[in-house]
């Protein structure tokens, strides 16, 4: 099902953006594909103004614009994408350990429901994809949150978190991954409850590490 369903919020600009991010991340484009602002607006069913907003917030991120050829996926090569994954790496781990001594109760029992939630997707339960379509749904995201750090949520989800959302169905349909990430996931989560820092970093890390494995074993199959 495609993510870009008429919009009827108020801040139309805000919608699209998370629309198009979502329709993005979820591999509905592809990375260098060009995408129709004329079409993006009849899907989404809101004028050209509030479009190049939210495609305008997304440059850099999720799309880049060339000049009389307009706007496309952005694409990375081998060396920005492991660039990323290293970057990601020291930051979640990061922020991992800071989860580990600040997280309420309350956000502890939220990442257990979230992973209650994504064992029941039937992609997942037949090993072909595990993916987590928004932010709401997000283990990686709400573990930043609970870092309670600003200025290392800010580099995560401002800065690396879309970048890095683009190329993980990619990853996650590789053979063994999908239930090899949610696994991975699961003792994440229990580094966390047990409020073990230390071990939630090497987790983390580790998992981040795999992911970056992945993910570049994917691209390198997609380019043959």
């Amino acid at each position: 099902m495609s993510a870009l369903n008429p919009i009827f919020g108020t801040s139309l600009a805000s919608e699209a953006f998370t629309k198009i991010v979502e329709a993005i991340t979820s591999g509905e484009f592809e990375p260098g594909q060009k995408l129709s602002e004329s079409e993006l607006a009849r899907q989404l069913g809101i004028s050209r103004g509030p479009l190049r907003e939210a495609l305008g917030r997304l440059e850099g991120r999720l799309v880049t614009r060339t000049p009389r050829l307009g706007v496309s996926v952005i694409t990375f090569s081998k060396a920005d994408l492991e660039q990323l994954f290293l970057v990601r790496e020291a930051l979640e781990g990061m922020a991992a350990r800071l989860a580990a001594e600040r997280a309420t109760s309350h956000e502890l029992d939220h990442l257990e429901d979230l992973l209650a939630q994504h064992a029941e997707q039937p992609a997942l339960a037949a090993g072909e994809a595990y993916v987590q379509r928004s932010t709401d749904e997000d283990f990686h995201f709400a573990i930043a949150k609970a870092a309670r750090c600003e200025r290392l949520e800010l580099l995560l989800l401002d800065e690396v978190y879309y970048q890095l959302r683009l190329h993980r169905v990619r990853s996650s349909t590789r053979p063994g991954r999908a239930k090899a990430a949610f696994s991975e996931h699961k003792a994440i989560l229990a580094a966390l409850q047990g409020r073990n820092p230390q071990k939630a970093e090497e987790v983390m890390r580790d998992h981040v590490r795999s992911a970056r494995f992945s993910a570049l074993a994917a691209t390198e199959k997609a380019r043959q």
